[in-house]
């Protein structure tokens, strides 16, 4: 039910936009036909996998040189910004390792709009995070193959907007 309520609010959101120019109108159908299926039956997965982390302990302001404590805030703020920068690739060897044995995966974030209601069922600390919910199982097809677009279109190189030469 909490997933499902998060989804509704994703799913709101993702409607309300315009289509990302980088997908055609069929895409974006898939996408969100894939979005809804994975929000009516996240609870039918075998296994939900709900990678967390704790909250970093920081020094008082105080205890620092005063150079760094007149930058004390915008410490708080980078620190929360690269939290996830552990975890995710932990997340990505997951999806691998699931893959090389057959095993279905994705990562979502939807459960993070509800996630006081997750961590309360879940018991879960008030320091520690949550950053992704990954549903695994068996896939209900064969997978297929991937595609990508082309780096040009997605690499730049030594500035924005410059393309990766082809």
């Amino acid at each position: 039910m909490i997933y499902r309520k998060a989804s509704d609010i994703a799913e709101a959101m993702y409607a309300a936009r315009v289509r990302p120019p980088h997908l055609t109108e069929r895409q974006f159908a898939r996408l969100m036909t894939a979005g809804a299926h994975l929000w009516q039956h996240m609870g039918e997965a075998p296994v939900l996998l709900l990678p967390c982390g704790r909250r970093p302990a920081f020094p008082p302001r105080e205890a620092l040189p005063p150079d760094i404590a007149v930058r004390w805030e915008d410490e708080i703020a980078y620190a929360d910004r690269i939290r996830g920068a552990s975890i995710y690739p932990a997340v990505q060897n997951i999806i691998l390792a699931c893959r090389s044995l057959g095993l279905g995966t994705v990562i979502t974030t939807n459960h993070i709009r509800c996630e006081d209601e997750v961590k309360a069922l879940f018991g879960i600390s008030e320091d520690v995070a949550t950053f992704a919910l990954m549903p695994i199982g068996w896939p209900l097809d064969r997978f297929g193959p991937l595609t990508r677009r082309p780096l040009a279109e997605v690499v730049h190189a030594e500035r924005w907007g410059v393309a990766w030469p082809s």
